[in-house]
């Protein structure tokens, strides 16, 4: 015969457990609890409740409604127990996949920052770059806290997904004509460049030959550092085609120390003058 020290009570759970006294009582409401009453009308909890809370807390993290938990300890058979066990077996697979390709994410991200410690700045290059797959938005911007915005516009729209600590590269564009016309510092679109994944891609910039230069600090060196990337362009006979891009390799989502910030310029070129001649032949 059980005694009185066979049980806890209320408070006593709610600390083993970390379930507020209201969820335990919500819990009895529903039925899923059946505790005593002692002497003092203290409610006691047998060892019977302790297994249905350590059901219940397994089911819980692991998605389970409580109405789904409910129906299984009504019905706790056999047959039942092995079909709930093979669910979450499954979920349990599925997290499994996810957190390893988040793992391998997290990797890359690593690996790509590291890389940039060696960045060659204030050298102009020539990359060969794919297509790359975007989500983007058009916005005339000046100010930071403009692009900013759009940015934030631009997240929201994708439900926060499109960036994280080993997401996608973010950028906004300019167009060559407005640079070359005296406007400075307006950007007409924001965009994050996306791979494969449950996000669809609106548009796509193109593959070809890229002039890129790469610059460590503040922005406000950014219309000096597209006027020698312009430069070494006619310098070279390269003619520029399309915007120019502004890629944050390093930003505020890395770091608060504008120092370390770390941004590559790149605009889209045609051959240089000498192939020109011999395709011209």
């Amino acid at each position: 015969m059980r005694t009185i020290s066979d049980y806890y009570r209320i408070k006593d759970i709610s600390r083993l457990y970390g379930i507020g006294p209201d969820s335990l009582r919500y819990y009895e409401e529903i039925g899923i609890l059946t505790p005593r009453r002692g002497d003092n009308g203290y409610r006691l909890y047998g060892m019977g409740d302790i297994y249905k809370l350590n059901v219940i807390k397994d089911l819980r993290q692991l998605g389970f409604s409580m109405s789904r938990i409910k129906g299984y300890l009504d019905n706790k058979r056999l047959d039942n127990t092995l079909a709930l066990l093979r669910e979450e077996e499954s979920i349990i697979s599925a997290e499994m996949m996810g957190l390893a390709a988040r793992e391998r994410s997290i990797r890359a991200r690593v690996s790509e920052l590291a890389s940039y410690e060696a960045a060659d700045t204030r050298a102009v290059r020539v990359v060969e770059c794919p297509e790359r797959p975007c989500v983007r938005m058009e916005a005339d911007c000046v100010r930071d806290e403009e692009i900013d915005l759009a940015m934030t516009r631009l997240h929201r729209r994708f439900d926060y997904k499109v960036y994280s600590m080993s997401g996608c590269t973010i950028g906004a564009s300019q167009r060559v004509s407005d640079v070359r016309g005296g406007i400075r510092g307006l950007f007409r679109s924001v965009f994050f460049i996306v791979g494969t994944g449950e996000i669809e891609p609106d548009f796509s910039i193109p593959g070809g030959s890229y002039l890129s230069l790469h610059y460590r600090g503040g922005y406000g060196q950014s219309p000096a550092m597209i006027d020698e990337l312009l430069s070494y362009a006619d310098s070279k006979g390269r003619c520029t085609r399309g915007d120019i891009l502004e890629l944050y390799k390093i930003d505020i989502h890395e770091t608060n120390d504008a120092d370390e910030f770390l941004t590559e310029l790149q605009v889209m070129v045609g051959p240089p003058p000498h192939e020109r001649r011999r395709r011209g032949r």
